[in-house]
């Protein structure tokens, strides 16, 4: 199966997802919602489990959620998170579909999800929260960044659609191409703010774009993790 195909998953490939592990049981929920493109799937899993070997508990709060299948599944990764907080400036009128198909499969997501559909300006960040965001196009991944920053939040982001012409590179273009020097830049302005930053890849075969910056503050105790999945 092309893990990177933009077509999406609908309930004539559940025979794809026939086996027993939580992701499977993930893409038969969105199956049968019928409405997320495979690639999303891949990235929203790939994305949250490398998180949550990372991040445990706190309130989840999504920037860029696009459908909040990211959210949703650190949840279900991690019960001991409370709620989620699932945030765009347009959310797809399908995100009720895959929340209800989602709750039939976990009746304990249940109420702990809220959509917002706000500019990410507007949204009230806490230091206790564990800030995410997959693939949120261009310039606002660096705005994600800064309101984590701004309240000292872990945060975690899989940045795209990078805009060369408005970035800072950081000196680096003489020797990195510019997305990765955009990135190398980024990790280097959290390390300034007094960060721990993580950097890790998800399989190139979902996307291109597949460099995972986390990173939380130094003064922060590191939590101990123990993913079953």
């Amino acid at each position: 199966m092309d893990r990177s195909s933009r077509n999406r998953l609908t309930e004539k490939l559940l025979h794809q997802f026939a086996g027993e592990t939580l992701f499977d049981a993930i893409a038969r929920a969105v199956c049968r919602a019928g409405c997320l493109p495979r690639k999303e799937l891949y990235e929203a899993w790939e994305v949250a489990r490398r998180v949550r070997r990372r991040f445990r508990g706190r309130r989840v709060v999504d920037l860029a959620c696009g459908h909040g299948l990211v959210a949703q599944i650190l949840l279900l990764l991690d019960d001991t998170s409370p709620s989620a907080l699932a945030v765009d400036q347009r959310l797809p009128k399908s995100a009720a579909a895959l929340e209800a198909s989602l709750c039939q499969a976990w009746p304990r997501l249940q109420g702990r999800v809220r959509y917002l559909e706000t500019d990410l300006r507007e949204v009230p960040l806490f230091r206790d929260d564990l800030i995410v965001s997959a693939h949120a196009c261009g310039g606002l991944t660096d705005l994600i960044l800064e309101r984590a920053a701004e309240v000292g939040a872990r945060v975690a982001v899989l940045p795209c659609c990078h805009d060369l012409q408005r970035a800072d590179l950081g000196g680096l273009e003489g020797w990195l191409d510019g997305p990765l020097a955009m990135d190398a830049t980024r990790a280097a302005r959290l390390r300034s703010q007094g960060y721990r930053v993580f950097t890790q890849l998800i399989p190139g075969d979902i996307t291109p774009k597949n460099r995972l910056l986390m990173a939380e503050p130094e003064d922060a105790p590191q939590d101990s993790a123990n993913l079953r999945a």
